[in-house]
């Protein structure tokens, strides 16, 4: 199958394109400017770009590319970005692909959807808190429009955190904490958070690109393994052949320093649940998660290590 791959020079995009070729599949790798014979720049995605290139002979796109998720991003100039990109660029994209006849696209969303917490299930209902969940939530909305209309096949992913090789942000920081064995206040956190293994991301849609029921649906997506923050850091801990250095503070008081400090965002996500019921896509597909968390984090640990674990722990002195 001839598949283009939207953002394919990204992070999860980089580990997709060649587990796709492994299955077989001739990919198109859509980039914003290419820098290699097999990419097609696109430019900036949005209701304006011209996909026509890239879709030229192609049976189904997987869609990657998105304004990401980021802090401190709630003004309205950053709102209406990631409407641009991720909903009115999503419709663009959809609506072309209909026109040069590709009968599957599977979407790229988020359990941000949802919600920020509690229990995410098949039947929850939508509550995006910001504007990337309510952006991706309005693709969905737009995406399902265009297959009513058209037939074309719309498969919906709905991944909670992803982790793997070339992660960054508040995963990549943890990371980097304990190695250098810096004593994390999170000992007594008892919260619960499912995750999702970049490995494991990657099986799921190359397994929804070819099963014929995936067509029309929506699948929330975890590694079926759900962890509290401080069996996390043990976890990584572990993998990087380091001490896990936890030390008992009361949750109370850590949201009271994130008050003080301007980051209670960041500290509820430390402190809080975030459960994903991801058997949907067990039961109906027959799909399984080919990683458990702690193979994913090993894989994580080896690659961001150079694959010296023992080396990978640089302790403070």
């Amino acid at each position: 199958m001839k598949v283009l791959v939207t953002g394919a020079s990204g992070f999860v995009g980089k580990s997709l394109v060649p587990y796709l070729e492994m299955q077989g599949h001739t990919v198109v790798r859509a980039v914003r400017v290419a820098r290699e014979d097999n990419e097609v720049g696109i430019g900036e995605i949005g209701p304006d770009t011209d996909w026509r290139a890239a879709l030229s002979g192609v049976e189904a796109v997987v869609h990657l590319a998105a304004r990401v998720h980021v802090m401190q991003a709630e003004d309205p100039p950053s709102r209406q970005a990631f409407h641009r990109v991720n909903a009115a660029g999503t419709l663009n994209l959809a609506m072309q692909a209909v026109s040069a006849g590709v009968r599957r696209l599977v979407f790229l969303s988020s359990v941000k959807v949802l919600g920020e917490e509690g229990i995410l299930t098949a039947a929850s209902v939508p509550r995006p808190v910001d504007a990337y969940g309510q952006s991706k939530w309005a693709a969905e909305q737009e995406l399902h429009a265009v297959a009513k209309n058209s037939g074309l096949e719309v498969v919906i992913l709905r991944p909670p955190l992803i982790y793997g090789p070339g992660v960054g942000a508040n995963f990549a920081r943890l990371m980097r904490w304990v190695r250098r064995g810096i004593p994390l206040p999170l000992g007594g956190v008892r919260n619960r958070r499912s995750l999702l293994a970049l490995g494991n991301l990657v099986d799921a849609v190359g397994w929804v690109l070819r099963h014929p029921a995936a067509a029309g649906r929506t699948y929330l997506l975890s590694d079926g393994e759900d962890v509290s923050t401080p069996d996390l850091i043990r976890y990584l801990a572990h993998a990087s052949n380091c001490p896990a250095r936890l030390l008992m503070v009361s949750p109370f008081l850590l949201r009271g320093l994130g008050n003080l400090l301007g980051c209670r965002a960041e500290i509820d996500r430390l402190l809080g649940s975030l459960v994903v019921d991801a058997s949907a896509i067990r039961t109906e597909l027959g799909w399984s998660p080919p990683l458990t968390l702690a193979a994913g984090l090993d894989v994580l640990v080896a690659h961001e290590g150079g694959g010296e674990r023992s080396r990978s722990c640089h302790p403070i002195s």
